[in-house]
């Protein structure tokens, strides 16, 4: 059975006032009723055609405002339109009917040309929206399926061909290719991937054929959440643009009370025409209009946002990328930050005539079933040098010391110097004065490594600090950061040695997360607004306590996206620089535009009461400033 829906003039009437595509055909018939007007009027026409010409172009011109004031009114606030509109009417009661309709037609064309404007604001969403394909190529029992996205579940296989938008979060089970992940992450310069590496919904794959295998639904994948956070960070109000807000509110019914006290009072105390005083009334009330303050802070934060959100760099609200702008110490942590978080092996020390190819090889074996990051370095060091690892026959880790094997009928143990202690080995001291010369010079740890009664040496393995770590940090005070400090949980001299080659000025080691909280509100009390990079998991307390957290590498870590207030989906230090710098170009955009909205008011205002403004140039005086701050604003939408 097929429901038709009445059509009725109610709804008809409704579904035209709620019709938001209409306002620049209505600014078209504005101009069009005002250029008739001015002709009619000089060809002296009827003047009953005259006035219904006029009330048509009053109606076109001033029909989204009187809509703006309405809903305004129910909600029991002011509309700044709500002066304009005042003013026309005035101008109509005089009889100047066009220059009412000048100024109805500019205020209209100003409103069209702002939301123009601010819906390149919204492009970023937009943008980050078409990077999800609507259908994608499942295998499910040995078949081919082509279904919906929101069809898909945790555990399908995705078939990814050269070309194709990766649509779900997943991690490779077959093939590799290289990955353009620039959307997300900003980052020009493709990734090569391959079996058990993840990749993110959004990401373009560039070259090979695939097997994905799906680890988050629709409506949880990266880019969805990324999608969602960019869309609350425009609609969270910084305090700057909440107080112009309440400022709006104030000032509109004190620029209404002041205008008709000027004309009921004028014409008692300067003995000037009433004509005369209700005229310059009006344009008063035009040109001490705020629209151009009230547009001033919101037109440039929403553009730094989605400059932000185009780097891979999202602002959680105006409100945090008002209060980095602010920040004068920045404290890292090292792991994953300053760090690539992944431990390679760095040194080998053999002893007792053995090479260094044959201590590898029995640490490697050792260390073979081992699932510690640590055993996972030496086992690629050993990789890469071509050593076949044959595991052992027994093995054993003890937590937080060390490995145990056999093999050949041998005991091997590979550790710290407690693991020895543990089993009633006696560490030689010139031996533990090697491995704490190679603690002094950063190695991040050195293990001693005894087998069938003897020593044979010691290994060390670090966690490689990111190459460009000492130029961004320099960067970092160049872009007014007066303190960089670690916090981190490592060892005291591994973070001292670390923090010297990056020229870091405190270090803060040993911590535990609640000990990297009390250091944060340490720093905000002597030192004031404080920025906390860490992975947004280990460091959460931190990253909530600090003045601005940062979430530095955040693609599909779930406690970060939640955790911090600035996240950056990729893992390149430079763009913390670049949202520093964007926090402080923004706030330098905002007093710009605050200071000139203002000082255009004041003048105009002092004009209007002095020699006299007329209205048309009050009207284009006012509009004017208002398209100049939106596009001041816009002009962070290419913020490099």
């Amino acid at each position: 059975m097929i429901t038709i829906a009445r059509v009725t003039p109610r709804r008809l009437f409704t579904q035209f006032f709620q019709d938001e595509t209409l306002e620049p055909a209505f600014v078209v018939l504005t101009l069009i009723g005002i250029v008739a007007g001015i002709w009619l009027e000089g060809a002296q026409a009827p003047a009953g055609l005259i006035l219904a010409v006029h009330i048509a172009t009053y109606f076109f011109g001033g029909f989204y405002a009187v809509r703006a004031i309405i809903d305004a009114l129910k909600e029991w606030t002011i509309e700044v339109d709500l002066l304009m509109v005042l003013a026309a009417l005035g101008a109509a009661y005089l009889g100047e009917f066009s220059e009412g309709a000048i100024l109805l037609f500019l205020f209209s064309l100003s409103n069209v040309l702002q939301a123009y404007a601010m819906r390149r604001t919204e492009q970023a969403i937009t943008a980050l929206m078409q990077l999800r394909p609507d259908r994608v190529n499942i295998r499910r029992h040995d078949r081919e399926y082509d279904v919906a996205i929101e069809e898909v579940q945790v555990g399908d296989v995705i078939l990814l061909r050269p070309g194709d938008r990766v649509p779900l979060d997943g991690v490779i089970e077959r093939g590799a290719g290289t990955f353009d992940e620039s959307a997300l992450t900003g980052e020009s310069m493709p990734v090569h991937k391959g079996p058990g590496m993840t990749v993110l919904a959004g990401t373009l794959n560039q070259t090979g054929a695939l097997e994905v295998r799906v680890t988050k639904p629709a409506g949880e994948s990266t880019l969805t959440r990324i999608i969602a956070m960019v869309s609350e960070a425009q609609s969270r109000k910084a305090r700057s643009q909440s107080f112009l807000e309440r400022f709006e509110q104030r000032y509109a019914i004190g620029v209404i009370g002041a205008v008709a006290l000027f004309i009921l009072l004028m014409p008692l105390i300067g003995g000037t025409s009433f004509t005369d005083t209700f005229y310059r009334g009006m344009v008063l009330l035009t040109v001490a209009s705020p629209c151009a303050l009230v547009i001033s802070v919101p037109a440039a934060l929403l553009s730094a946002i989605a400059a932000g959100a185009r780097r891979g760099v999202l602002f959680k609200g105006g409100v945090h990328l008002e209060e980095l702008s602010r920040v004068r110490v920045i404290a890292f942590d090292k792991t994953g930050t300053l760090t690539f978080g992944k431990p390679v092996l760095t040194d080998l020390v053999p002893m007792n005539g053995l090479s260094e190819h044959e201590l590898l090889t029995i640490v490697a074996r050792a260390e073979q079933p081992s699932e510690h990051p640590i055993a996972r370095a030496i086992l690629q060091a050993a990789e890469e040098r071509g050593i076949t690892i044959v595991p052992p026959e027994q093995f054993v880790a003890v937590t937080g010391m060390g490995v145990r094997a056999h093999w050949d009928g041998r005991e091997t143990l590979v550790g710290s110097p407690r693991l020895f202690h543990e089993f009633g080995i006696e560490v030689p001291v010139n031996l533990l004065a090697q491995a704490d010369e190679l603690t002094k010079q950063g190695r991040g740890s050195v293990l001693f490594v005894w087998r069938a009664q003897q020593w044979l040496g010691l290994v060390a393995v670090m966690d490689r600090e990111r190459p460009d770590a000492a130029r961004q940090i320099a960067a970092l005070r160049a872009a007014g950061i007066e303190r960089i400090v670690m916090l981190t949980g490592d060892n005291p001299q591994v973070a001292e040695a670390m923090a010297q080659r990056l020229g870091i000025d405190e270090v803060y080691a040993g911590l535990l997360p609640a000990d990297k909280l009390q250091r944060v509100e340490q720093l905000r009390l002597r030192y004031g607004g404080v920025a906390m990079v860490g992975d947004g998991v280990n460091d959460a307390p931190a990253l909530a306590a600090a003045t601005v957290g940062i979430a530095m590498g955040a693609a599909g870590t779930d406690a970060a996206l939640e955790t911090a207030d600035l996240v950056l989906i990729s893992d390149d230090l430079s763009a913390i620089v670049y949202a520093l710098r964007l926090s402080r170009q923004t706030q330098h955009v905002v007093w710009q535009n605050i200071i000139f909205a203002l000082a255009v008011v004041v003048v105009l205002v002092l004009t209007t009461l002095t020699v006299g403004v007329p209205l048309p140039l009050g009207v284009v005086g006012h509009e004017g400033s208002t398209i100049i701050v939106v596009l001041n604003g816009l002009r962070l939408l290419t913020f490099r």
